[in-house]
């Protein structure tokens, strides 16, 4: 356990050293792809890598998002991993779209978490990259202050990864922010998306 906590605060210095100003320099907001059909996204989704904020920062290994039908017409969010401890972790929250024209743009609570004190009617999950399959998407924030490389398998091979990388930076954001998350079955260090071999 000391060897993995050294391990993802060397991890965090090098994202401090490696992003330069920081997250998002650009004025306008990350633009949303053209349509997410929900139905094709909704399921189980696998965290590849990830800007790390507070509340992920408890998560060692297998970070994974579910996504369900809530019966008011939201989207139940269950989010789970495995602890540093070794023990389960789980939230669940709701989320709703807010953009009805392309399906991209949502609101995501979670109990307890704080959100920056926006408005309910501002989107803090954007869909800014998705595969035409929908094996794989970016998401962000209006702020670029959060980002996740999601997989519906628990790896992607070279092809998908420069695809991933490219979303990244259409969206104003450094792949030297995104801390790659360890996956049973997939990548199991912790290290900048960008020190990885393209």
């Amino acid at each position: 356990m000391r060897i993995a906590r050294r391990t993802l605060t060397s991890a965090l210095l090098a994202v401090t050293l490696l992003s330069g100003a920081g997250v998002g320099t650009a004025a306008a907001g990350p633009k949303p792809v053209p349509k997410v059909e929900l139905d094709r996204y909704l399921g189980t989704w696998r965290q590849l890598a990830a800007v790390p904020a507070p509340f992920n920062l408890v998560c060692a290994r297998d970070t994974k998002a579910e996504y369900s039908l809530a019966g008011n017409g939201e989207v139940r969010v269950q989010n789970s991993c495995t602890t540093w401890a070794g023990t389960p972790n789980t939230i669940t929250g709701r989320a709703k779209v807010l953009d009805r024209a392309t399906g991209a743009q949502l609101r995501v609570r979670f109990p307890g978490v704080p959100n920056w004190g926006e408005s309910e009617t501002v989107p803090n999950y954007i869909v800014v990259g998705l595969d035409p399959d929908y094996s794989w998407a970016v998401v962000t924030d209006p702020s670029r202050r959060s980002g996740f490389v999601l997989s519906r398998t628990p790896a992607l091979d070279r092809s998908q990864w420069k695809s991933v990388r490219a979303a990244i930076a259409r969206a104003g954001q450094s792949d030297c922010t995104y801390l790659t998350s360890p996956t049973t079955g997939g990548l199991s260090e912790i290290v900048p998306l960008c020190t990885r071999s393209r």
